[in-house]
């Protein structure tokens, strides 16, 4: 017995490995809404392992539950072929995932080879449990079983969450405005294209996404933008007025070997030079093309403060900078009016560098990198996106600027102001020698910086919201502001008795408190303007308040109850973050589909 748990440990190991590193960093699953079935099939996976890892690790199992326990393990080779099949047709596996993948069904294999003589004599025996201990083995096979449970509960979250689409669970507004434009924009699943296309949208304009995924594109914007998977769907004769640049693999996807160098210079260069190459044949030019690019052109300093007069740096960040931008600088020759953004590490509550540097800290493993003095310039998410459409829409800004904030602070300083708003101590320093010697020239990204300055956005009048730090930090950090609901419409489904009960529930508590709803079960014309139509309210409750913003789901329902008294203490909880995702969860996964079940049902029962 000590050999299969010992084969089972050796499971658990790579197989925590295949999922932190393909699952979650390099493929990022949850985030992948055509993803959601090969989650469903590791949610049962791992819920599987959960138990069996914890049934053998303390007793053996005889008589019939060890035919149970079997059972087990053969429906784990069943849903992990299924997986495996699955994965084939949606995904092209990296060789690193394809060989952990060989290396588990070798190992599985050998667990059943050795265990099977152990299941037949058990089976052998009266029914009943009998307690083991095999020392450390069943601790280490514990805490996987825990771990194991814990990952497949986030899976199951994320496919419950992919299971409604992001812009019906977050509405977007579509603008009107007669100078709207036709944004072209790739990269616009990314965290900060996402955001820069929901801005579009709500100003008016007309945004076209190419997007390696056009299912994630459509979850995310819905009918608010044109999804392609290639240049090649735009003819000639269609008309582009702006063109935003924002694709490239991630710099922070592994250590830069010579392979990962050239995939990172090619998602950057080529995409880039094929957008030139569909301006070239636009029959109407594009106004301009705002291209990404990254501080790391100017190599590291520690001083002095560099602005965009400044010349290219060394080293391999410096070099894919200069090539993505010479790249970009070729449409110039054909009339465009270019922009180079050299962007700065960005910070958003949801996404960019903030989440990942704030995590060690919330568990008071702050620490601060090399020694300290190296620069870390830095923008906020809204601060970048109010300055791309700047860009769009400002005729003479042109040439290389700067997205950095304008005031930029060295790691030690970012470090303890992290401390200070997380009210955690920094107590921890890490040296640069082995992380150096552990990611090769990637460590340069955090333990070397650059002072730079935004010298040319500032000229050409833009407006920062977050100049300093400390204000990012209280923005991103703290709870998210949400405004007082003011002149609120609830918007319900009349037809569902539940959900018509609990809406005269509410307002009578509203009539007798004197809370500003109004309670309507029809609304067409208003939830058309979200591109929502009948079908969207008998699944949620959605919330429009007098500044034209639309809440859904568990959001509406806060903001209805921070309005009643008696359930202010309910609005307060349910925004907790891990509340949040439960009760989202919860509603999204369960309660809407069986409201709209019944639903159907009770209208299929009347017609009869």
């Amino acid at each position: 017995m000590q050999t299969v748990l010992t084969l089972l440990a050796v499971q658990g190991l790579v197989g925590a490995f295949d999922n932190l590193w393909h699952h979650e960093i390099t493929e990022r699953l949850p985030a992948r809404p055509s993803a959601r079935k090969e989650l469903a099939l590791h949610t049962v996976r791992e819920l599987l392992y959960a138990v069996i890892f914890t049934a053998v690790a303390w007793a053996t199992w005889h008589g019939a539950l060890a035919w149970l326990l079997a059972g087990l393990l053969a429906v784990e080779v069943a849903v992990t072929l299924w997986d495996f099949l699955v994965e084939d047709r949606t995904r092209c596996l990296p060789r690193l995932e394809r060989v952990l993948h060989t290396l588990l069904a070798l190992n599985y294999g050998a667990v059943l080879a050795y265990f099977a003589p152990v299941l037949v004599d058990w089976a052998g025996r009266p029914t009943g449990v009998t307690p083991a201990d095999y020392g450390w083995l069943s601790w280490l096979l514990t805490a996987y079983g825990a771990g194991v449970l814990a990952w497949g509960m986030r899976d199951a979250a994320a496919v419950l969450r992919l299971s409604v689409p992001d812009w019906q669970r977050h509405p977007i507004r579509a603008g009107r405005s007669a100078a709207g434009k036709r944004v072209l924009v790739t990269g616009a699943t990314g965290f900060i294209g996402q955001s820069l296309t929901r801005a579009l949208i709500e100003r008016g304009d007309r945004p076209i996404v190419l997007a390696r995924d056009i299912s994630k594109a459509g979850w995310m914007f819905g009918p608010h933008a044109e999804a392609i998977d290639d240049l090649a769907a735009i003819s000639g004769g269609r008309r582009i007025d702006a063109v935003v640049n924002l694709a490239g693999a991630p710099l922070l996807g592994g250590p830069w070997t010579r392979r990962r160098r050239a995939r990172l210079l090619a998602s950057r260069v080529e995409t880039t030079e094929a957008l030139v190459a569909l301006m070239a044949r636009l029959e109407t030019r594009p106004e301009v093309l705002i291209s990404g690019s990254a501080i790391g052109y100017y190599g590291f300093h520690d001083e002095p403060a560099l602005t965009e007069a400044d010349g290219s740096g060394e080293g391999f960040a410096a070099r894919l900078c200069r090539d993505w931008e010479a790249a970009a600088a070729r449409a110039e020759g054909l009339g465009v009016r270019v922009c180079r953004l050299r962007i700065g590490l960005v910070f958003g509550r949801l996404g960019g560098a903030l989440p990942r540097l704030a995590l060690p800290v919330r568990f008071g493993l702050g620490a601060v990198l090399g020694h300290g003095r190296q620069w870390v310039s830095w923008i906020h998410e809204r601060d970048l996106v109010g300055l791309i459409l700047f860009a769009i829409d400002e005729p003479e800004l042109r040439g290389a600027v700067n997205a950095t904030a304008p005031a930029p602070v060295t790691n030690g300083a970012f470090t303890r102001a992290l401390g200070r708003r997380l009210r955690r101590p920094v107590l921890f320093r890490v040296p640069a020698r082995p992380a150096g010697a552990l990611l090769g020239e990637l460590a340069t990204l955090f333990f070397a910086g650059q002072k730079v300055l935004p010298a040319r956005a500032e000229t050409a009048g833009f407006g920062f919201d977050f100049r300093t730090l400390d204000d990012a930090l209280d923005d991103l950090l703290g709870r998210a502001r949400r405004p007082a609901c003011k002149d609120c419409t609830v918007f319900f489904n009349e037809g569902c008795p539940i959900c018509r009960a609990e809406i005269d529930h509410y307002r009578r508590l509203a009539a007798a408190g004197g809370a500003p709803l109004d309670f309507q079960s029809t609304g067409a014309a208003d939830l058309a303007a979200f591109g929502l139509g009948p079908e969207d309210l008998k699944r949620r409750l959605y919330v429009l308040d007098g500044q034209g913003r639309l809440q859904a789901g568990v959001d509406a329902f806060a903001a209805v109850w921070s309005l009643l008294p008696r359930y202010r203490w309910a609005a307060g909880l349910v925004r907790l973050p891990l509340v949040r995702g439960l009760a989202e969860a919860l509603y999204e996964g369960a309660m809407a589909p069986t409201l709209v079940a019944c639903g159907r049902w009770r209208f299929r029962s009347t017609r009869l």
